[in-house]
Parts: C-alpha cells; structure tokens; sequence
C-alpha cells in the first residue's frame, strides 16, 4: 500500500525516532508499504518519520541510482559503491570518515528544493536488518550519503539543517508554502495545517 508521505513542518520529523523490537505490530507489511511507498515517489530512501511513524526504521536502494547511470565513467567516480538495497532497523551511525564532499539533495518531505549538502566520503553503521541481525557495515559515496540523509530522519533533523542560517532563510518562503499545503507533487503528501 502506497503511505502518504509527511510534508515539512509535521513536529514528527523533528523527533529522535524510538528503537523497536521483532514484536512491533505489522513490521513485514509496513517495511513492505514503505518501499512501495518510495518507488511509487521516485525516492532511492525513506525514513519512517516520512510515513508518521517515529521509529528507527529505513530503507535505501541506492542500487537504482548506479542503475540509472549512463556511462562507466560516471560509475567510475564512486570506486568502492555499488549501491545497497537495505532496511535498517535501530540504526547509529559509529564512524564517519574520508573528505567531505557536497552533493545536491532532496527529500520526498521537502520537494521542489534541490540544495548542495556537504556530507562525509564514508559511514561505518549498526543495525539491524528486517530479521533482527545486528550488522557493522561501512558505505562509502552514493550509497553513505542517502544512508546519512535516512538516518538525520530517525534522528529528527532533514537535509536543510546543513545548510547556512542563511541559505536557511532563503527558503523560508517555500518551506512555508510546503508545510501549508501550497505545494503539488506527483506522489501522495500529508501536510499538517
């Protein structure tokens, strides 16, 4: 089922999202819902404070992007990333390495705003997975950065905080816009008003 997707300026994404355990009820089928959820809104990750619910729980499938990718040379600047297809579950991030590099981000709760987020080469995480193995795992390009901006969800920040107080400002307006509700998008949206 394809979930309604939280718009900017919802108190939910700015809360520190609780872990969870195997018995949170209907885990299968939210997981499931939530990558409906992000192909249906052309997304490569969703976090579920996206979906209204304040739980350390993403998913990422930054396979897509490398798919999507037109020349082996375009391949070539991200050596070591391939792309991951994953959930994580009660994720904390234990390492960030490597030289900082901007990108240009977005974020299905904060759509038509584009902006260049300087974020870490690399990230070392634990999790757990939809079976509730504990992993240790390090991603590097691509692939830590959409991992990083999912996990600033379940940590109740969102890609404008790395922004300048300036830049920030800018974007007051089309921030206002979007969290009232003046904003159309081609995927479902709930907008708190």
């Amino acid at each position: 089922m394809i979930l309604p997707i939280v718009a900017y300026g919802n108190p939910v994404l700015r809360k520190v999202a609780e872990e969870i355990g195997p018995d949170y009820p209907g885990l299968k089928e939210l997981i499931a819902n939530m990558w409906e959820t992000m192909y249906a809104s052309n997304g490569v990750g969703l976090a579920a404070p996206q979906i209204n619910k304040s739980i350390r729980l993403f998913v990422v499938d930054s396979v897509q992007i490398f798919e999507a990718m037109e020349d082996e040379e375009e391949k070539q600047e991200y050596p070591g990333d391939e792309g991951a297809k994953k959930v994580f579950i009660n994720a904390y991030v234990k390492e960030l390495n490597g030289k900082p590099w901007a990108y240009n981000e977005g974020c299905l709760s904060i759509p038509k705003i584009r902006e260049d987020i300087t974020r870490a080469e690399s990230v070392t995480i634990e999790y757990e997975d939809e079976n509730f193995q504990t992993h240790t795992d390090t991603y590097t390009g691509i692939t830590a950065r959409v991992i990083l901006h999912e996990y600033d969800h379940i940590e109740g920040k969102l890609f404008i905080d790395h922004l300048p107080a300036l830049k920030r400002q800018l974007l007051k307006r089309k921030l206002n816009d979007i969290s009232s509700g003046k904003i159309k998008v081609d995927y479902k949206m709930s907008f708190s008003r």
